[in-house]
């Protein structure tokens, strides 16, 4: 499911923005981290102005067919504010501000995270439809809002508003796809046979995903 999100990404010492609707990046928020970071003074429009950088924004729009809001370079106002970039156009930018870590950059740009994020959505969606079979509909956004926490707790070990957004890294939303799925097959397989059920699940599992390993050992 493609919803405009904002994942916080971490990219060595960096925090990195992308959106989830079309994966781009957020070069404002970088340059200023870099500058900040680094004691530099670069600024967007020395790279924008780069003969190479005009070259590579006319390929990226000539080989997928991009204009108007889907330029590969998009300046934004208000919330989610600043300067969005394709995420070629992006790579290129990362590597401008430092080129000793081409090959960090580029691992970072095609993980799959992106992807396992709007898997994760579509996923939440089976979870709501497998709880819709054990509550009643006066209940149900409670459920969900309880089952949802149970599932950020088990995940990413604590819970807050928009957690999933802060942890923007490969691996975290592979977990999180996995167990929500996980938790509706149950349901729907019979395994977890009512709303108190799944809560003392999710209890479970909790403590089994977040107990120090040693303690779990006879």
């Amino acid at each position: 499911m493609k919803t405009n999100q904002v994942m916080i990404r971490p990219m060595g010492q960096f925090k990195v923005e992308q959106r989830t609707k079309d994966a781009y990046f957020n070069a404002t928020s970088l340059l200023r981290q870099w500058n900040e970071i680094t004691g530099s003074k670069k600024e967007l429009k020395d790279y924008l102005s780069n003969k190479a950088t005009k070259e590579l924004i006319a390929t990226i729009i000539e080989r997928e067919n991009l204009n108007g809001d889907n330029s590969p370079y998009l300046s934004n106002r208000g919330k989610n504010g600043g300067s969005w970039m394709h995420p070629v156009l992006f790579m290129d930018y990362a590597m401008w501000l430092n080129a000793s870590f081409k090959y960090d950059v580029i691992k970072f740009v095609y993980d799959q995270m992106i992807a396992y994020r709007n898997e994760a959505g579509d996923s939440y969606k089976e979870l709501a439809a497998a709880v819709s079979k054990l509550v009643g509909k006066d209940f149900m956004r409670v459920a969900m809002s309880k089952v949802a926490r149970g599932i950020n707790y088990c995940v990413f070990g604590e819970h807050e508003t928009l957690i999933r957004n802060q942890f923007g890294d490969e691996k975290k939303m592979r977990e999180l796809f996995s167990f929500q799925r996980k938790v509706a097959d149950l349901i729907n397989e019979g395994f977890l046979r009512s709303f108190e059920q799944t809560m003392s699940y999710l209890k479970m599992m909790f403590g089994r995903m977040h107990t120090p390993k040693i303690l779990l050992t006879q």
